[in-house]
């Protein structure tokens, strides 16, 4: 049975995507295509359950209120590129391409490409668990990344742009340096290969988990109690690592889905406390500049970072 995402890509990818690649003489990309309508329909229909979850939550009890929200619509564009634009079909592509090759080269010297099931034989025919599994492994090493990207100066440099948001809500979660978000997906990519996430389920599992971010971000008083809190990041666990006070090597709460590795690797912060946010030593045009703006500064304080000014 076809899942209505796909047959309602299937009927755009046949109707408007064939014929337009045929006139520009595209035809080779046909099946990328197909994944780009795919993805982005996925993409659409996330933000729009961000959209139906998010909205009442911030509009019914908001940490903070603000008269000019421009800041705030930059960030909507960093989620329609995030969730509909290039960077999934890049995710999708890159991840099969690279897993075939590595796939190829296993199989030319007898090996078999590592997978969750191999591992453990008593996931065979157990496919909701395995995928919680990915999640989860996935998510540990989400958790890693995420304190490099902070202990690391030019690898903060960049991250930096997504910390200098001082008017946070649900669409600040894709306010990302484009060059953050591609070292990102490689290093999330290869979690992925190593664990052995099959192509289609990939990006199913970026969004499974981008969707938790999204609300962990909300601009909402929210938490979800002792028990809670240790169980799933919740909107007040999350806006204590985008505290003034938390930027940089100085950060807590690192988890994107699970405090859990903050509680095992010491870096939980389960005070409760709603701060402002925003990195005060960034420059002004990282908080408030437009989309180009703010990609732009990043980049100068990358090139500060190795100059050995961070």
């Amino acid at each position: 049975m076809i899942d209505p995402f796909s047959a309602a890509a299937g009927y755009v990818h046949e109707h408007w995507i064939v014929p337009m690649f045929y006139a520009l003489g595209l035809m080779a990309w046909e099946e990328t295509g197909f994944t780009f309508v795919l993805l982005a329909l996925y993409g659409g229909a996330q933000v729009l359950l961000m959209l139906a979850i998010c909205v009442p939550l911030e509009r019914l009890n908001p940490v903070e209120e603000w008269d000019d929200h421009r800041v705030v619509w930059t960030d909507v564009l960093y989620t329609f590129i995030a969730r509909m634009g290039l960077l999934p079909l890049l995710a999708f592509v890159v991840f099969r391409e690279v897993q075939v090759t590595v796939d190829g080269w296993l199989a030319d010297w007898g090996l078999v490409a590592p997978t969750l099931e191999g591992w453990f034989p008593f996931l065979v025919g157990m496919p909701l668990v395995t995928f919680a599994l990915y999640v989860i492994l996935l998510d540990l090493a989400d958790y890693w990344r995420h304190r490099l990207q902070h202990s690391i100066p030019w690898w903060w440099a960049l991250h930096s742009v997504h910390h200098a948001q001082r008017q946070m809500t649900f669409w600040t979660d894709d306010r990302n340096h484009i060059l953050d978000d591609l070292i990102s997906l490689v290093w999330f990519g290869a979690a992925a290969l190593l664990i052995g996430v099959p192509p289609a389920q990939f990006p199913l599992v970026v969004l499974c988990l981008k969707l938790i971010e999204s609300l962990s971000h909300a601009n909402v008083r929210m938490g979800f109690g002792w028990l809670g809190e240790r169980l799933l990041v919740s909107p007040r666990f999350h806006r204590a690592h985008h505290a003034v006070w938390s930027a940089g090597r100085r950060s807590v709460n690192f988890g994107a889905i699970l405090p859990v590795w903050d509680w095992i690797f010491g870096t939980a912060d389960f005070k409760g406390e709603y701060e402002p946010t925003g990195d005060p030593t960034a420059e002004e045009a990282m908080a408030s500049g437009s989309w180009l703006a703010q990609q732009w500064a990043g980049l100068r304080r990358l090139a500060g970072s190795w100059a050995g000014r961070l």
